[in-house]
């Protein structure tokens, strides 16, 4: 039996919000995430929804563990997310913000390329509108750039997917066994979303422009949609490994260079989606299951370093470190918070990213990678240094 789809009450919400007075839209902005957790409480693994267009078989809804995991997390940070934008009275951010949430989550619920494709293009529009929602001259720019890459990301993606078509005959969103050309366009779209360098300058680029509650959203969706989309096809590619250590070291070491607080934080997405970017390329599945566990935990504590972060510039209009000094007088609340986040992020003992990076990591140690070992915990520790 097919449930329903869960991006649906995103989708009906991104309609229905324009002709709601304005003072209820905050509210009803948490509707949509709450019925999305409601319908993926009475989903079943194995469960699918398929139909035929113009002779093709599409598969709009596909339900198993791994898409259920990236459901979930995607359903609670956009409900925690609507929580922190409670007094925004932004339309288009609210209805920006519904349809990102929503594309993301019909994104891991695609069972064919094409449905997948165009959750795709309509998340990387969601995501651009919040970049220029703050209306300044250097968001619009950081905007404009964005959706030029990707929909240049989109443009690969939909080569690969016409012609993994006409070589295989099927749209079916399955692991990519051998290499080929259509795959290797597939991974570069995919990559580009998951920002692997040299791909990645559109992220620290711009999420330190994008608006307070804006970036929030775009810390949980666009790179993890791309992280599960790499484990649902490309894991054990053994060349994501080198990819994914290379991205830990890479934005830890950037990030630390970093004098906006916004865009350290960003560069620190790019080093925590490379553990899961090398998890997902050492294929095992503890490898794979490290990648999921630590995008889970990932989108929880980079949201509350983005809503400390946030509030921060909300509140004193600054948001370079160097300006920031004496902040925990006047908002030890939001100090504390960030701080949890900030071990989270670290790996410390006792917080959620200890456990799922020490996945990762004895994933690496069980196939004998000592050097990937040595690499990522020198990540975590460069992460420790550089958040708190």
């Amino acid at each position: 039996m097919a449930e329903l789809p869960p991006f649906l009450p995103f989708f009906a919400g991104a309609l229905l919000l324009p002709i709601l007075p304005r003072g209820l839209r905050g509210i009803f902005f948490l509707v949509p995430p709450a019925l999305a957790m409601w319908t993926l409480s009475g989903m079943q693994d194995g469960s699918t929804l398929s139909i035929t267009l113009l002779g093709w078989e599409l598969t709009p809804l596909r339900v198993d563990r791994l898409a259920l995991l990236f459901g979930w997390v995607f359903a609670i940070v956009a409900f925690i997310g609507g929580v922190y934008a409670l007094h925004l009275r932004s339309l288009g951010q609210q209805v920006a913000a519904s349809l990102y949430a929503g594309s993301a989550l019909g994104a891991v619920f695609a069972g064919d390329l094409i449905t997948l494709l165009v959750f795709w293009e309509i998340m990387a529009l969601g995501s651009a509108w919040l970049v220029w929602s703050r209306r300044t001259p250097a968001s619009l720019a950081a905007g404009m750039r964005y959706i030029y890459v990707h929909l240049a990301g989109g443009g690969l993606l939909m080569a690969g997917i016409l012609l993994h078509a006409g070589d295989t005959g099927s749209l079916a969103f399955t692991a990519f066994a051998q290499p080929s050309p259509a795959a290797w366009l597939i991974l570069l779209g995919f990559g580009i979303n998951a920002a692997i360098p040299p791909l990645h300058a559109w992220l620290p680029d711009a999420y330190p422009q994008a608006t307070v509650t804006g970036a929030v959203f775009m810390s949980a969706f666009t790179t993890k949609t791309a992280v599960y989309a790499l484990a649902r096809g490309f894991a054990g590619w053994e060349l994501l490994v080198p990819f994914g250590v290379a991205m830990t070291l890479y934005g830890v070491v950037y990030a630390t260079l970093a004098n906006d607080i916004r865009r350290l934080l960003a560069y620190h997405i790019v080093s925590q989606v490379g553990y899961m970017v090398a998890g997902v390329g050492l294929g095992s599945q503890m490898g794979i299951n490290g990648a999921t566990a630590h995008a889970f935990t990932h989108i929880l504590y980079k949201g509350l370093l983005f809503m400390g972060a946030g509030a921060v510039l909300h509140a004193t209009a600054r948001s370079k470190l160097t300006e920031l000094g004496g902040l925990g007088r006047f908002m030890p609340w939001t100090v504390a918070l960030y701080l949890v986040g900030a071990f989270s992020i670290s790996g410390f003992p006792l917080f959620s990213g200890f456990v799922s990076k020490a996945v990762t990591v004895d994933a690496a140690a069980k196939l004998g990678r000592d050097g990937v070992v040595l690499l990522l915990h020198l990540a975590s520790i460069g992460t420790f240094l550089s958040t708190t």
